[in-house]
């Protein structure tokens, strides 16, 4: 049986803040995800996709949500069950923090 996990959102990046000069073309949806809010929270009962969550975050997050909902620590965290992990959107990533509770 899986353990519960909340899964926080630690910070949501400007693209300003990220780059002096866009790699790519500025495009109108350079700013911060807008998916999320700083300092939302998901609780989840199982190691499944919360509703309204972002199905390509959840994809670059999920091997940590599985490791610590099935009791697993990651190696590089001294504090045990957490994960601090974050989308892939180089644009404006989002940082997560992943919990067992």
């Amino acid at each position: 049986m899986a353990d519960k996990l909340k899964i926080t959102v630690l910070k949501r990046q400007d693209p300003k803040d990220i780059f002096d000069k866009y790699p790519v073309a500025e495009q109108d949806w350079f700013v911060p995800c807008a998916m999320y809010k700083d300092g939302q929270e998901f609780i989840l009962e199982s190691p499944s996709m919360p509703e309204g969550f972002c199905a390509s975050a959840w994809q670059t997050i999920y091997h940590n949500v599985k490791t610590l909902a099935y009791g697993g620590n990651l190696p590089y965290f001294k504090e045990k069950g957490v994960s601090i992990s974050c989308c892939s959107d180089g644009m404006r990533p989002v940082i997560f923090k992943i919990e067992r509770i």
